[in-house]
């Protein structure tokens, strides 16, 4: 795993797990991460352990056996940029075999310890659609967002949701933050959570890429990286912003765990005032539907 100084961009091993950033890694408390190709016939055993997991199907289609249920994918897409997800979620002390049902097979899964019981639940595409896609931001800042985990979700911290965002356009945008905890003068109402982010990127054509600033108003974190395919952000503290590189639409998938089970974030203030701005929807949105599923 290579990255630049302060651990922020992690790059893609060629490697089957070609992804795979532990907590130490990335200089935080809660969230794992990793990405994995599997050819037919190839399995992945495990077991949760003392975490709650999320499997999402990134390509491919997986048969999935459990402690807590067994679960198949159907129409599953053939990347990201052809429909909408499967996805997989475990509790604490499940022992689980995925085998890869297609000649390639491509996962993302992200972990994080949880102290009580959920049910395990296998989600899909219409499920996802059923929770709702959202379109965000207008003119060149707006992007599409599936949940998958969204806060409320039937688990203890994971949040997990996929965001598309077409060429050229900005997206976690206005810059925002979610690394210091804090509640309205009630004392109760959370106005930010404190959150471990992981950006996991793909891009739709060959030499695709995004720009991704993650930094603090004070200055003492600075960091602009390039995040290219299968590239990962990890997001420790700060403001981080995204822009998709002209001629490529991106698509990464955000999983947070932290202090609540909430997206709760503060705007950088000195561009607050770009909410105020935006304009018509993007045209170009959805990228992704349903329909697409189980096109090949």
């Amino acid at each position: 795993m290579s990255g630049v100084p302060g651990g922020v961009l992690r790059a893609a091993a060629a490697r089957p797990i070609y992804q795979d950033i532990s907590p130490a890694d990335a200089g935080w408390r809660h969230l794992s991460f990793q990405a994995r190709t599997m050819r037919r016939g190839e399995t992945w055993a495990g077991d949760t352990g003392g975490n709650e997991y999320v499997i999402v199907l990134l390509g491919g289609d997986f048969s999935a056996a459990s402690s807590q249920g067994a679960w198949k994918t159907t129409g599953g897409r053939r990347d990201v940029f052809s429909g909408l997800p499967h996805a997989l979620y475990l509790p604490p002390g499940t022992a689980f075999c995925l085998t890869a049902e297609s000649d390639l097979l491509d996962l993302a899964c992200g972990w994080c310890p949880c102290a009580r019981p959920h049910p395990a639940r296998f989600l899909t595409p219409a499920d996802v659609e059923g929770l709702g896609i959202e379109y965000r931001g207008g003119g060149n800042a707006s992007r599409q967002i599936l949940s998958v985990l969204p806060p409320g979700s039937n688990c203890e911290k994971l949040v997990c949701v996929e965001v598309y965002t077409p060429s050229g356009n900005w997206s976690s945008y206005p810059p925002h933050k979610h690394d210091a905890r804090s509640v309205d003068a009630d004392g109760v109402t959370l106005r930010e959570a404190e959150l471990e982010e992981i950006y996991f990127y793909k891009v739709d054509k060959p030499h695709g890429f995004a720009w991704q600033k993650v930094y603090t108003a004070d200055g003492a974190f600075h960091r602009i990286v390039e995040a290219k395919d299968n590239d990962v952000v990890t997001v420790p503290r700060g403001y981080h912003p995204v822009v998709a590189g002209y001629g490529y639409n991106v698509y990464y998938l955000n999983i947070l765990a932290g202090t609540d089970h909430s997206l709760a974030s503060t705007d950088d203030p000195a561009h607050h005032w770009a909410r105020e701005s935006w304009g018509a929807m993007d045209p170009r949105l959805p990228l992704v539907t349903r329909e697409m599923n189980g096109r090949g």
